[in-house]
């Protein structure tokens, strides 16, 4: 893919091997600035999948984890594409106007997924297609997200999921991020539009860096770095956002059923707080240790702006909450909200733990 237009801008510094800025010279004060006002985030390197046709809200209906039987004109939602075995082989983030549904999807998982659905098509009215060379995301968040787009004369929608047209593309309201206050609005614009949108709304930029170190605090699981090929729904925030468990049969349902009904997955999804000794991050995919045994792995792993070094892990149900954990040098600890079944002596133990952690990863002056 192409460089983003953004990348031009002053103080850009590219994500690795990417087309987007990770930064533009201050990540932590583009953190604050997100957490505490409004910028605009360059997503454009997310792929872009429409599927138009008068047969596709019941073909997606039947492929996919989510209802899109009941989505209507102008709304949004989440989807999982499920293996029959119910492991997660996409998500994608959707949006339904004026006759098309759109979904974008993680970075260099469109194509896979329109093969897919290509495979699925049969007799149907539907035509999906790769469309990542004509449209691209841009993410407006903040708490005054809202007054950014009144400001540039677009839409705001004011709730999630809800989808307002905006000239050629739209505006998608999505789940807030960070502690809760910083809205999310995505903006679908052609690819040409890039720069004119980012000049039209105003709002500072912002590194992808910043998105997901509020992302990462917020819980909200990426695809392909906080899943891996054996990662199930009811592991995640996804059985919530992107499984609808009234609907009839689809390819996976039946694990997500009977996982659902015994309550007990295999793994959770929980929020590590690392001590921060090490300058290098870990990587997405180093073990979470217990001892000498291995309980997990870690996906996005972040320098947050008040919180200190913190990682959205997948670890095994049976880790309790004094298990002593390490990720590569670093001491981790679970954050006490993503305990189970906590008692108030175990929270605030729990909390202690957090404390300590976090002493060696934010400088106290």
């Amino acid at each position: 893919m192409n460089a983003s237009p953004l990348l031009t801008r002053p103080g850009a510094v590219a994500i690795e091997g990417g087309s987007v800025a990770a930064h533009y010279g201050d990540p932590l004060r583009e953190q604050r600035r997100l957490a505490e006002d409004a910028g605009l985030v360059d997503r454009s390197d997310r792929d872009v999948v429409v599927v138009p046709g008068a047969d596709r809200l019941s073909w997606l209906h039947s492929l996919t984890s989510q209802h899109f039987d009941r989505l209507t004109d102008g709304t949004g939602t989440e989807a999982l594409v499920l293996s029959p075995q119910g492991h997660v082989e996409h998500h994608l983030v959707v949006a339904d106007l004026d006759g098309t549904t759109w979904a974008d999807v993680e970075p260099g998982t469109g194509q896979g997924l329109v093969d897919f659905l290509q495979k699925m098509r049969f007799m149907l009215r539907v035509e999906p297609g790769l469309a990542t060379d004509q449209w691209a995301v841009l993410s407006l968040i903040g708490p005054k997200a809202t007054e950014a787009l009144e400001r540039a004369g677009l839409p705001a929608p004011d709730v999630a999921y809800a989808v307002r047209a905006a000239g050629s593309g739209f505006v998608r309201r999505m789940p807030a991020i960070g502690d809760g206050a910083a809205d999310v609005f995505d903006l679908v614009v052609p690819r040409g539009d890039i720069g004119a949108t980012a000049d039209r709304l105003g709002a500072p930029l912002a590194g992808f860096d910043a998105y997901e170190a509020l992302r990462v605090e917020a819980r909200r699981p990426r695809f392909g770095v906080d899943s891996d090929h054996r990662t199930i729904p009811n592991e995640l925030s996804w059985l919530t956002t992107a499984v609808h468990l009234d609907k009839g049969c689809y390819r996976g349902q039946e694990t997500v059923a009977r996982v659902h009904n015994l309550g007990r997955p295999p793994r959770r999804l929980v929020l590590l707080h690392l001590d921060g000794v090490s300058e290098v991050l870990a990587e997405a995919g180093t073990p979470v240790l217990a001892g000498t045994r291995e309980v997990g792995r870690v996906g996005s792993v972040v320098r947050h702006y008040e919180l200190g070094v913190i990682a959205l892990a997948m670890i095994k149900r049976s880790v309790g909450v004094d298990t002593r954990l390490t990720v590569g040098d670093a001491v981790a600890a679970v954050d006490p909200d993503d305990l189970v079944e906590e008692i108030d002596d175990t929270l605030a133990a729990a909390r202690d733990r957090v404390r300590a952690v976090r002493s060696a990863t934010i400088p106290r002056g």
